[in-house]
């Protein structure tokens, strides 16, 4: 007895793959070594915790190289059916690099916002850290629990860095719209998340999919609900209709690198984790979820676009708001993807379309950054950030003009951005495949509404500079930042590099990701 016994202990008993971990694990060390640091640096020395939080970023995206030679699973069952609760694939691989190298780019812009709006260093880079240590965990997240403790704990730090500006209404008002709006999601998310447990009996999102093939009749429904419900926080996580009011007012009420992580690495979790519970645990109700998220992506697109034109130069609107309603629509042309992987025939057309999506967020990441960097850039000296304070920007900064005008075109899908027209036409095609014409077309139709908006502000940057005082940047008061300057820089030379040779990420779009 006490031999069977012993023997089930040491079955029970498993080592961590620690390599396949690595990633998350150091961004959440490095955040803990920064909040340490913080309380024996003076004050004067606050700035290394910056290249500290930057080299931790960098070590936790090189950690990605060794996982390059195959899939590695840890933390797996050790009875009955195999189930891992982390895999380290080929499409969590491409998310991490995402979220990590959103996150550095991040920081690069961080340090300027530190010393313009005083904020706490210490408490700023432990709280980006470990939100980048949750959204590096979730797309490796291979069960229900793993994926909801993975979200929030990319959400919570999220929510403390829209309010770090003390003081400040609109950074606390935006701090409480996004935290209760983010929390009454997750409320129903959680109630979905029971509902299938109930229904299926698991977690595990490999075996949540193989038992809603045979669902007993009678927890039809329930399961249907859970479904329904489950979706419903990650369509919150992607700022989709009707799921999108926090957006705007979160983003304004930020400061800039915040809202810039949030437009890119809070959507990158969101998406991941609606891609995992769509197309590993729920495609047996593929006609429940698509024809939801293929309406969810038209509503979204549309109304995106329908309040982005109404952000009109000569209004003096602001450039983060119109922004922020260009992300949901961005959001709109993510989900078309997710929706055609629900009417794929096979395993390999749903992976195919989920690639889709994937080489869309990489374009749109490196893009959508830059084009926050250069709003940090005109934040320094017009904080306000009205779209009025871009006239004449070519005049004054003729490099920083310049790429904000690639960004933009490249977000519009025009030469030169040759990488955001191959990637929306990549998206289009699957939607196209998918048989999902109707939405085609409403795409097709918001990305020429699109082209009014992106088009004005672009030429609102080669303007004269206005007569009156103070209605134009002016660079000559306050120079820009070395790290500023490196991440405006990056985000152009991996635009332009992208645009010449686009193969580099619409190759996701051919191959197998899940």
């Amino acid at each position: 007895m006490t031999r069977h016994a012993s023997g089930l202990a040491m079955s029970l008993v498993q080592s961590v793959d620690w390599p396949a971990v690595a990633p998350p694990t150091i961004a959440a060390l490095t955040g803990l070594a920064v909040l340490v640091a913080d309380l024996f640096l003076p004050e004067r020395r606050k700035p290394l915790l910056g290249w500290a939080a930057i080299a931790g970023l960098a070590l936790a995206a090189l950690s990605l190289l060794p996982l390059l030679d195959g899939d590695r699973s840890t933390f797996c069952l050790t009875t009955g059916a195999h189930a891992c609760s982390y895999t380290a694939d080929t499409f969590a691989l491409v998310i991490q690099f995402l979220v990590l190298g959103g996150a550095l780019l991040t920081a690069l812009l961080s340090f300027s916002a530190l010393e313009d709006l005083k904020l706490p260093a210490g408490e700023f880079w432990f709280l980006l850290l470990s939100s980048a240590a949750g959204a590096a965990l979730l797309p490796a997240s291979r069960d229900l629990a793993t994926l909801v403790i993975a979200l929030e704990v990319a959400s919570l730090p999220a929510f403390a860095l829209v309010g770090l500006r003390r003081g400040d209404r609109l950074s606390s008002e935006a701090a409480l719209k996004f935290f209760l709006s983010s929390v009454t999601a997750t409320a129903v998310m959680l109630l979905g998340v029971s509902f299938v447990y109930a229904a299926t009996g698991s977690l595990h999102l490999s075996r949540i999919a193989a038992a809603l093939t045979h669902v007993d009749p009678r927890l039809d429904t329930l399961a249907q609900a859970g479904v329904v419900l489950t979706l419903v926080g990650f369509a919150f996580k992607t700022a989709a209709v009707p799921f999108h009011f926090w957006v705007p007012d979160t983003y304004v009420g930020a400061p800039v690198p915040v809202a810039a992580y949030l437009s890119v690495v809070g959507k990158a979790v969101g998406f991941s984790g609606l891609i995992l519970v769509t197309v590993l645990a729920f495609p047996a109700y593929g006609d429940v979820w698509a024809p939801a998220v293929a309406v969810l992506a038209a509503l979204t697109m549309t109304a995106g676009n329908v309040a982005a034109l109404r952000q009109r130069p000569e209004r003096a609107f602001s450039a983060v708001r119109l922004l922020a309603w260009s992300s949901v629509a961005q959001a709109g042309y993510l989900l078309v993807p997710i929706a055609a992987a629900g009417y794929a025939d096979s395993a390999r057309d749903a992976s195919r379309a989920i690639g889709s999506t994937v080489a869309y967020a990489l374009m749109y990441a490196a893009v959508n950054l830059g084009a926050f960097a250069v709003a940090a850039l005109v934040a320094r000296t017009s904080p306000a950030n009205r779209l009025t304070d871009y006239r004449g920007l070519y005049a004054a900064r003729p490099a920083a003009a310049l790429a904000l005008g690639f960004f933009l075109l490249c977000l519009a899908g025009l030469p030169p951005g040759v990488i955001g027209l191959f990637a929306k036409v990549t998206v289009f095609s699957a939607a196209v495949d998918a048989g999902l014409g109707w939405l085609a077309v409403v795409m097709a139709l918001n990305v020429v509404v699109a082209l009014f908006y992106y088009l004005q502000w672009t030429a609102v940057l080669f303007r004269a500079p206005a007569p009156a005082a103070g209605t134009g940047p002016a660079p000559a008061a306050r120079p820009a930042a070395v790290p500023l300057t490196a991440a405006i820089g990056l985000t152009a030379v991996l635009g332009i590099v992208l645009s010449g040779a686009p193969q580099l990420v619409l190759r996701f779009a051919s191959g197998t990701l899940l």
